[in-house]
Parts: structure tokens; sequence; C-alpha cells
């Protein structure tokens, strides 16, 4: 893929900036991130208005640390597409790291309205109201994401706990039981499940 997307560097800005965004997507991938910010800002060169590009040069600053810079970056691609999810999740994710949490759950609720039924989503949402202290509406969120994937040991055994700490117990069994149904060695919910048969 790369020795490809390498021949088309030559070409006319529009079909460099592509190759570029990908070259950078790829390094990133490999944790290359010197690599993948050269192509990115290679990519941006060429084409300034490349929602694909900023997010890639954001993905790179935000990798190094420098959450500030990254979040410019994703508003920068929002502004040139404002359908770019992955800019909106990762500025989500940035706003989370810098502790905003208000403005991190905003993005996530516009990304909801876009993509319905993602996990990864739904997953956020529900770990934000968690942070702002919301059991009621963490479970509201999660009990959504259990319907778009109903295995998930680990969401079952999230839900299991916010409802103990609700005092509710034979909802946390429920939800811890299932958990252990599809994952019997998470030594977390084998304790709470013996602890609850000892009660």
């Amino acid at each position: 893929a790369l020795e490809t997307l390498k021949m088309f560097e030559k070409k006319d800005s529009r079909v460099k900036s592509a190759a570029a965004t990908n070259l950078s997507f790829l390094y990133y991938l490999e944790n290359e991130l010197a690599q993948a910010s050269n192509y990115a800002d290679l990519a941006v060169n060429s084409d300034r208005y490349n929602p694909a590009a900023l997010t890639n040069k954001g993905n790179t600053v935000f990798a190094n640390g420098d959450y500030e810079k990254a979040a410019e970056f994703y508003k920068e691609a929002l502004r040139n597409d404002s359908s770019c999810t992955e800019a909106l999740y990762n500025l989500g994710l940035t706003y989370k790291k810098l502790n905003r949490i208000d403005e991190a759950l905003d993005c996530f609720l516009k990304l909801h309205a876009i993509l319905r039924n993602s996990a990864q989503v739904l997953h956020q949402i529900a770990n934000i109201y968690e942070i702002m202290e919301d059991p009621n509406q963490a479970i509201e969120w999660l009990l959504q994401l259990i319907s778009v994937v109903p295995t998930d040991p680990h969401v079952l055994a999230k839900l299991g706990k916010l409802y103990d700490n609700e005092g509710d117990k034979s909802q946390a069994f429920h939800y811890y039981y299932e958990s252990y149904r599809y994952f019997p060695s998470n030594i977390e919910v084998i304790e709470w499940l013996g602890a609850y048969y000892i009660d």
C-alpha cells in the first residue's frame, strides 16, 4: 500500500493530498508518528480544505499529547466538512482529555444523531455520564449499547456495577451473571457473584 501511494506523490495537488492523507494514516497505524506527521503536513499543504488530512494531522498531534492543538485541527476539519464523523469523534475524545466534559458530551450527542447505532459513540456517552456522576443516564445509554452489542461482557459487567451502586441487587445480579456467561474468567465478576451467593 505504501509503495502504491508513493507513486501518486508527484501528481497534481488534489491527488497528492489524497495519497499523502492515506500514507499519513498508514504510518499512524504503524505507530510511526514522525512519518505520519510529515505526510499529514504534505496532505494539508497540498489541499488545505481536506478534512481527512486535517484529522490525520490532529491525530498525530493528539498522540504527542498536545490536545489543545489537536482540537484546533479537528475543528478546522469540521469547518471544512461538518459531516466528518472522525473529526467530531476525535474532538470529543480530545475534550475528554482536557476535562471539558460538557463539550465532549455535546460532540458525542451530535455524533449519535448521525450514527444512531455506533457502539463506540454509545459507550462514550455512557462513560461521560458516569464521569458526571449521573448513574441513571449512564445506565440508560448502556442499555442502548447492549441492544447493539448484546454479548459484550465488559458492558454487561459495567451495568451490573452501576445497578449494584444504586442498590438494585437483582438487576446487578442479572447483568453480572450475563457477563459471566460470555466471559467466565473475569475475576471481579466472579468475586461479586461469589459474595452475592454468600449473602
